[in-house]
């Protein structure tokens, strides 16, 4: 994303959600707990938003998506998004789902990792949050569920049916969305949904401390790898290569490149700057 800005001034206050950077994490903690943190209209969009402004300041080199209280999130709040949309025509239907995918286009496009810190309950649009994050490290308490079609709509919802079937396979993928069948913590690790099982009320503690570590590390060479696994995605072999030898030409000119031979050539840890 350009981090080129117009006359909008930096959002000082997100009412949707707590937003914290420290040390190159950012750390955005879903606070509804009392709702186990359903999503609204307004948290969807200071997502979208928010993501859009840290992709372009260029200050945070990895994110942790949280919940907090009993759960990560329950999806969409029932009356304030599943009511209020019974009485939208189709115009305003569309301009809603058309947000609801631009977070995870947001999530999945911004220049640095996402991290999901998942505990109790993904559920519906929560689940998909999480399954569009770079890493999804989960507690034993933590249970996935794309719930689309228990409420009578596809289970292609966000770009769910795009990236599921990329994480856990076709199989995997058409049971979770066709029937809506909430998933534990051992099963979502053993069809490769859940990146890091931790022990009991250990998922943000690991998540940050991930997040740490990818923050120490060198972001561009993360950025481009970030990159070049979603525009791969659906490219033939040859013009994946390409991509390839075009971006490692690139970043054989960068400063952390030259880096990594010096500080091998001086027997000493690499001090990664991100160029």
């Amino acid at each position: 994303m350009s981090p080129f800005t117009g006359s909008a001034a930096r959002t000082s206050d997100w009412r949707h959600l707590r937003c914290a950077v420290a040390d190159g994490v950012a750390t955005v903690t879903l606070a509804r707990p009392g709702k186990l943190n359903a999503l609204t209209f307004g948290a969807y969009a200071d997502l979208r938003d928010l993501l859009a402004e840290l992709s372009r300041e260029r200050t945070v080199r990895a994110l942790v998506l949280a919940g907090e209280g009993r759960g990560f999130c329950s999806g969409g709040d029932v009356d304030e998004i599943i009511g209020a949309t019974l009485a939208m025509d189709t115009a305003s239907l569309l301009d809603f789902n058309r947000m609801t995918g631009q977070v995870v286009r947001a999530i999945r496009e911004c220049p640095f990792p996402v991290v999901a810190a998942v505990h109790g309950v993904a559920a519906g649009a929560g689940a998909v949050l999480a399954l569009a994050a770079d890493f999804r490290v989960a507690d034993p308490s933590a249970r996935f569920a794309f719930l689309f079609t228990r409420v009578g709509l596809s289970g292609g919802d966000m770009g769910a049916a795009y990236l599921l079937p990329r994480v856990v396979g076709l199989g995997h993928a058409t049971r979770l969305l066709m029937l809506g069948e909430s998933v534990r913590a051992a099963e979502a690790e053993r069809i490769g949904l859940i990146s890091l099982l931790t022990d009991e009320d250990s998922a943000d503690e690991a998540a940050h401390e991930l997040a740490r570590r990818l923050a120490e590390g060198p972001a561009l060479a993360y950025a481009q790898t970030k990159a070049l696994l979603t525009a791969e995605l659906d490219m033939p072999l040859a013009a994946a290569v390409e991509l390839d030898a075009a971006t490692q030409a690139l970043l054989m000119n960068g400063e952390d490149y030259a880096e990594f031979h010096a500080a091998f050539s001086e027997k000493r840890a690499p001090k990664w700057q991100g160029r």
